[in-house]
């Protein structure tokens, strides 16, 4: 099946050129899905509390001309999301939604009331939003950044935000080390539910150590918007100068029957050929026998700067592994129990955590041709 992308060049959030671009991407992509009085779930990413410059949330901006262009259809309108860190109140108020969509006729509402969704094999019945899975349309409007665990964070990814409050740490646990796994799990969330368009925000992009604050604004200048979230992936990847199959949520895609040259693309980029991934060394690697050994000294890691770390606690509260606590001066890890889905680098409000590989671990795979 033909799946449609258009790419938009933008160089910034001015308003007048930003509401052109995306009201033309779903003018393409639309072909008369919306009928007045259905109601539609507008999903952003609103991981956490952030500022607009710290391009961990999609911008307002976007999300106010997606509202402007959907009440042109006479739809009833939800914004919603589920944090993993901060309430739901303080994201909208410090991310700039609050101000942004003031006076329009949209409801904020977070994902809370959930219903049991047969996702597929291997995980069956999963819990989530309620809101989402019943209404007409979702909008998925996820922003362009890194992910420590997954590589990247888009249009799959962002669907995962469906899942509600502390369910979300308890499937990291589920997954365990297994990132493909995890890969499968977001993968058979998003063809669960179906978003009408995907729309990714990529004006200000986040490179590094993504994608709470230890990643690094990028400006990319770009909108991407697809009737698939699969292929808005896909050519994200293309943008970044990386192969779609680096990306495992593309992986389980491909392996799905989803065709890359599938994916017809509308509208011209500049593909970058330095844009800075974060640090991924394999989660276990070896015989079972010494992952014991390999989990406590040589696979990568959280690390903690102490000097940044305030122990404030939001680390160790949504750790699915409970490994963290408290320590003298900043938080301590029992890499024995650390799962390494890095949850922990997510939520920290002070960039205080980052992904590090041992150098013995680095030594060991070099020598023994492990990758």
């Amino acid at each position: 099946m033909t799946q449609r992308v258009i790419v938009r060049k933008q160089a910034d959030y001015d308003y007048t050129s930003l509401r052109k671009n995306i009201f033309s991407i779903f003018e393409c992509l639309t072909n008369g899905a919306f009928s007045a009085g259905q109601r539609v779930v507008v999903k952003p990413n609103l991981l956490s509390p952030a500022s607009e410059e710290k391009a961990m949330l999609t911008h307002p901006l976007v999300v106010k001309a997606v509202v402007e262009y959907l009440l042109e259809y006479a739809l009833k309108i939800t914004i919603s999301d589920s944090p993993a860190m901060g309430s739901f109140r303080k994201v909208l108020k410090e991310g700039g939604y609050l101000e942004a969509l003031e006076g329009l006729p949209v409801q904020f509402r977070e994902f809370k009331e959930t219903r049991m969704v047969d996702i597929g094999k291997p995980f069956g019945e999963i819990e989530l939003s309620k809101d989402a899975i019943e209404a007409d349309h979702v909008i998925n409007l996820p922003k362009l950044k890194t992910h420590s665990q997954m590589l990247l964070t888009l249009g799959v990814k962002n669907l995962f935000g469906c899942v509600v409050g502390l369910s979300k740490p308890k499937w990291h646990y589920k997954v365990g080390v297994d990132r493909k796994r995890f890969a499968q799990l977001l993968y058979q969330i998003s063809k669960t539910i179906k978003p009408t368009i995907t729309l990714i925000d990529g004006v200000l992009a986040m490179e590094g150590d993504g994608p709470g604050k230890s990643g690094t604004p990028r400006q990319l200048g770009v909108l991407i918007g697809g009737n698939s979230p699969v292929a808005t992936d896909i050519v994200v990847c293309r943008i970044l100068g990386i192969e779609p199959s680096r990306l495992l949520t593309n992986t389980v895609a491909l392996e799905d029957g989803i065709e890359p040259d599938s994916v017809v693309l509308e509208g011209e980029f500049d593909v970058l050929r330095d844009f800075r991934f974060p640090n991924m060394g394999p989660i276990m690697f070896g015989p079972e026998r010494i992952h014991g050994l390999l989990r406590r000294h040589l696979i990568e890691r959280p690390v903690v700067d102490d000097d940044l770390c305030r122990q404030c606690g939001e680390c160790w509260r949504y750790c699915p592994a409970s490994a963290l606590e408290k320590g003298k001066y900043a938080v301590r890890f029992d890499y024995e129990k650390c799962i390494r889905c890095y949850c922990c680098v997510e939520v920290c409000p002070h960039g205080a955590l980052r992904v590090k590989e041992p150098l013995a671990g680095r030594a060991l795979r070099k020598l023994t041709g492990l990758k």
